[in-house]
């Protein structure tokens, strides 16, 4: 009998292709990593290195958007424990909501921060140099003193508000719902007694939401699934005097689909909310036809997080859901720190201006960031020194969103 050569079996292994999406395996690791490295005080923050490859900690950076990116790891732990089952997964969510808990109690007024620190960190005067345009407060929580951040913007509210409403849905514990329906009475009390307007502590109005509906009613609509007693009400005359313009933001927002590329998410998520929870097929199908028109401009972006609120919204597409495993796969062959990437002269992506490709850069070279899905596929150049590791929010949540409505089957 002919044996065959060891080095053709060896040459067939390695030319075999590999699987078109990440495991279960690469997810967990990610979380696993979240928790150590990227959770110092229950909110993320991304730890700065003492140099690129050094795993020696030397100071932490990205405070300011802390409370956005805590509600986006918050959802994805949570489709990962409706999933899996993971009792890991589980104080992952209650942590999260602990941390997004803390956020709102910082402030003593039911105002949402951007970040807090304590006063003692080893590493809190890096946040401070970094973070401290945003006005500096000090409060004091269960006898420690804390730092915490505030003009606070829209996107963190947003983001807030996108993962309490899927971790509600999602976990089926009743520690985690109360906690849940607590925490966004009072944000939305705050809101509804300050007119739409944020307000700080001496006065100023660090950003409004009276000309965004959609936004408005997504808060509220998932107030009223958390807390029906409470919000039905708002969120029906609200519905009502505000539907038909639920559309005017995002219109602005599509007038350039490169410029302030996070627009998109804060759109996405909240359209997400607002079109899954709302019953009423009248006003489902408005905020559906608004949803259609952004969705026509970020479809051929390549983004696979918005692939999958797709997904959530619209159901099975062969072609969509195969370009999200091939984009989740090209993820995990990106580097996982904030290396300088610029891709000006670059013969394979060729330009329609100073930092804008003709067409989507492919995943594995774009450039790196905190979260990728919010970033401009046609950006050029960027990134940093390579030292500052993003926690990986971007790959776990699509990831674990393909497992929950069967994109990816393990």
């Amino acid at each position: 009998m002919k044996r065959t050569p060891f080095i053709f079996i060896l040459v067939f292994v390695l030319a075999a292709p590999f699987p078109v999406y990440g495991s279960e395996t690469e997810a967990v690791a990610i979380s696993n990593n979240i928790q150590q490295r990227h959770l110092p005080h229950n909110t993320i923050l991304d730890p700065a290195f003492a140099s690129p490859d050094s795993d020696q900690i030397t100071g932490y950076a990205h405070g300011g958007d802390s409370a956005i990116w805590t509600g986006h790891y918050l959802a994805a732990e949570a489709f990962r424990y409706r999933v899996t089952g993971s009792p890991a997964a589980l104080e992952n969510v209650k942590r999260a909501v602990a941390g997004l808990r803390a956020l709102v109690d910082v402030t003593g007024r039911n105002l949402l921060a951007r970040c807090l620190i304590p006063v003692d960190w080893q590493f809190a005067q890096s946040i401070i140099d970094e973070e401290n345009r945003h006005g500096v407060y000090r409060a004091t929580i269960n006898g420690r003193e804390y730092l915490w951040f505030g003009n606070t913007s829209r996107d963190q509210y947003s983001g807030v508000f996108f993962g309490l409403g899927v971790a509600y849905d999602l976990v089926e514990n009743a520690e985690v719902r109360g906690e849940i329906s607590s925490l966004v009475t009072r944000l939305l009390d705050f809101l509804l007694d300050h007119g739409w307007n944020v307000v700080m502590p001496n006065g100023e109005i660090s950003t409004t939401f009276a000309g965004h509906p959609d936004q408005r009613l997504s808060f509220l609509i998932v107030g009223r699934q958390v807390n029906s007693q409470r919000f039905s009400s708002d969120y029906s005359v609200h519905r009502f005097f505000n539907y038909s313009t639920v559309g005017t933001g995002v219109l602005f927002d599509l007038l350039d689909d490169h410029t302030s590329y996070f627009k998109f998410n804060l759109d996405t998520i909240n359209l997400y909310n607002l079109i899954r929870l709302e019953g009423s097929s009248f006003y489902r199908s408005r905020y559906v036809n608004v949803y259609n028109v952004l969705r026509r401009t970020t479809d051929d972006h390549g983004n696979a997080h918005f692939n999958m609120i797709d997904r959530a919204l619209k159901g099975a597409d062969a072609r969509r859901d195969a370009e999200t495993r091939d984009l989740l796969q090209q993820w995990l062959r990106r580097p996982r720190r904030d290396l300088w990437r610029d891709w000006r002269g670059d013969a394979r992506y060729p330009a329609c201006g100073d930092d804008k490709a003709c067409n989507p850069i492919p995943v594995v070279d774009r450039i790196n960031t905190d979260f990728l899905w919010q970033r401009s596929p046609f950006l050029l150049f960027g990134g940093g020194a390579g030292r500052i590791e993003t926690a990986g929010i971007d790959y776990i949540l699509p990831y674990w969103m393909a497992r929950y409505y069967g994109v990816i089957h393990e």
